[in-house]
């Protein structure tokens, strides 16, 4: 499942995003309402988590906008709102459900398999990757022909965000930003001995390197 996360608060942003990608979901974070609607419109989500209250444009806005543009994704708005207006605002503006904060991170778990029943939204549990090559992300499991292979959870999620966006290079900034905490942000080598160790795996032509921009999945 692909899920947009749209969440200002860095130190929430992070243990959302963290405790999505460890169930398996591919997330992506944003951190203010137009670049929100900027990755809706340009990319297909299965599921989209919107806070009210961040920059540029509020949660219960995007959801109207996208509303008007047809956009029918399904939509779980999260607020530090106490008050029955601002949820009776967001069902109005279209919203499919509503988490008060403080919430624990299973009753959002909760929330999201009803989400998924109610939409019939699969959670992808084998990413086919093409070249009889495939992926199970809730185990880390990269199958390759008749091999299978266990990664590590970081080169799991680094093959899973380059495999997911194979229209465009991908910088090694941008592998760091959503699938790192800024605390423990790694360096540039790092990333090239993740790549490097996925190539071993999948092939030297699978994932390519642009010099001087990033990575290309084919």
């Amino acid at each position: 499942m692909k899920i947009l996360l749209l969440e200002d608060d860095p130190i929430l942003a992070d243990i959302l995003t963290h405790y999505l990608r460890e169930k398996g979901f591919d997330a992506l974070h944003v951190d203010n309402g137009e670049a929100a609607l900027e990755k809706a419109f340009d990319e297909k989500f299965d599921l989209m988590i919107l806070d009210i209250n961040v920059p540029k444009k509020n949660g219960l806005d995007v959801v109207k906008t996208l509303r008007k543009h047809d956009n029918t994704t399904p939509t779980i708005i999260i607020t530090a709102y106490q008050d029955t207006a601002h949820m009776k605002q967001g069902f109005e503006n279209g919203c499919d459900d509503y988490i008060k904060k403080p919430f624990d991170l299973e009753e959002l778990d909760l929330r999201i398999q009803n989400i998924s029943r109610r939409f019939s939204i699969e959670s992808v549990e084998n990413l086919d990757l093409g070249d009889g090559i495939s992926l199970v992300p809730a185990k880390n499991k990269l199958f390759v022909g008749e091999k299978t292979h266990q990664l590590a959870r970081k080169e799991c999620e680094i093959l899973i965000y380059l495999s997911t966006h194979k229209k465009r290079v991908i910088s090694p900034e941008e592998l760091m930003q959503n699938l790192w905490e800024y605390e423990s942000m790694p360096s540039d080598a790092t990333i090239r001995v993740y790549i490097k160790n996925l190539r071993a795996l999948l092939g030297k032509d699978k994932i390519q390197t642009i010099r001087g921009s990033g990575y290309y999945f084919e």
